[in-house]
């Protein structure tokens, strides 16, 4: 099942005349500058120390100093839609989204360069399991990625540090990196999912790192930090997002779905949201607080590590794709209209 990070957002590039020139690939187009990109569709938003960054569609990726108030277009090489962004320390952030693009900064956001694409996954899955015993299936899917092209979609990604990461996308699809993205190992034949399911989500705290997919797929990587196993999954629809704090992990998805566990994926416990709509985002705060909110506009709020959801008023229902616990207190949201801001005293009131 494709979750709405799919939903094609509407690349349109002119054809032109028979005497124009021949349309250039996204991978090879750099994002054009808009002064409408911040009230465009945006899918994710993240701290990059003080600033915050934003990424949605057609490349566009914005930042803003002033927590929100107004924001600048980056400098980005690429017109295919972003699904998620991650920034491991200030200065140094990855990007991951359709047609297997991978950007990496170096300046908090404001210019990007390209890592990886989809030209280039099943030439490394080719080269990586060539030389493995038993690798044949491996080999076999590789050759099938590089026949089919850039069509598969990175959907998140999850980074320790400036060098070690992982992205993961569509039909299994996930890769590592321990060089700060200037070399990629596939991890396909290192995860428990044989059906090769969509992998939605990644994250992480501590030690600690988990996968949510579609079919209720959970998995958590082993204490060896080289596998991902399978966890007995409570549910069999799919999880479109995974929230990992301090003893605590909430995973999320279709039909307001969400299961929350204290042990590390060990077990289960159903979480009631009174939500009918896929959630589809998920904020903390520092603070105790845990929201989560659904696609079609609700928004719920915890203060007993997601135990307990209450309704939150966030104002006028819109989709929410991403959400972000601004440094003041605040809520910040992006979704197809672009970003949303809460100020602490609304988003006080609301919770109250």
């Amino acid at each position: 099942m494709f979750t709405f990070k799919f939903i094609a957002l509407g690349l349109a590039l002119a054809a032109g005349s028979c005497g124009a020139a021949p349309l250039v690939d996204v991978l090879d187009l750099p994002a054009q500058r808009s002064e409408l990109a911040a009230r465009g569709p945006l899918l994710d938003l993240a701290h990059a120390g003080q600033r915050l960054v934003a990424v949605g569609q057609r490349g566009h990726i914005l930042y803003s100093d002033n927590q929100g108030q107004s924001w600048t277009q980056a400098k980005v090489p690429v017109s295919s839609d972003l699904n998620a962004v991650q920034f491991p320390t200030p200065q140094q952030g990855w990007a991951v989204g359709h047609d297997g693009v991978v950007l990496h900064s170096q300046d908090a956001g404001a210019t990007w360069e390209k890592q990886l694409d989809g030209r280039q996954l099943g030439r490394l899955m080719l080269d990586h399991y060539a030389a493995r015993e038993g690798a044949e299936q491996w080999l076999d899917e590789g050759k099938r990625i590089e026949a089919e092209g850039a069509d598969k979609p990175f959907l998140d990604l999850w980074f320790s540090d400036e060098r070690n990461g992982f992205v993961v996308g569509a039909f299994n699809l996930i890769f590592r990196t321990r060089d700060g993205g200037k070399s990629w190992e596939p991890w396909a034949d290192r995860t428990d999912n044989p059906s090769g399911y969509h992998l939605n989500a990644i994250a992480g705290d501590g030690g600690q790192l988990f996968i949510a997919g579609e079919q209720g797929l959970l998995l958590r990587l082993d204490d060896s930090g080289e596998r991902f196993q399978a966890l007995t999954s409570p549910y069999e629809g799919s999880f479109f997002g995974i929230s990992v704090q301090p003893g605590l992990v909430l995973a999320y998805g279709l039909r307001g779905n969400a299961y929350r566990s204290n042990d590390q994926g060990a077990s289960w416990s159903q979480v009631k949201t009174g939500l009918n709509s896929a959630i589809t985002a998920s904020a903390s705060d520092g603070q105790g607080h845990l929201y989560l909110f659904g696609q079609t506009g609700q928004a719920l709020a915890s203060t007993d590590q997601g135990a307990s959801f209450k309704p939150l008023d966030i104002g006028q229902p819109v989709p929410v794709y991403g959400a972000l616990a601004s440094m003041d207190g605040g809520l910040l949201l992006v979704g197809p209209r672009g970003v949303s801001q809460r100020t602490p005293t609304q988003a006080k009131q609301e919770q109250e």
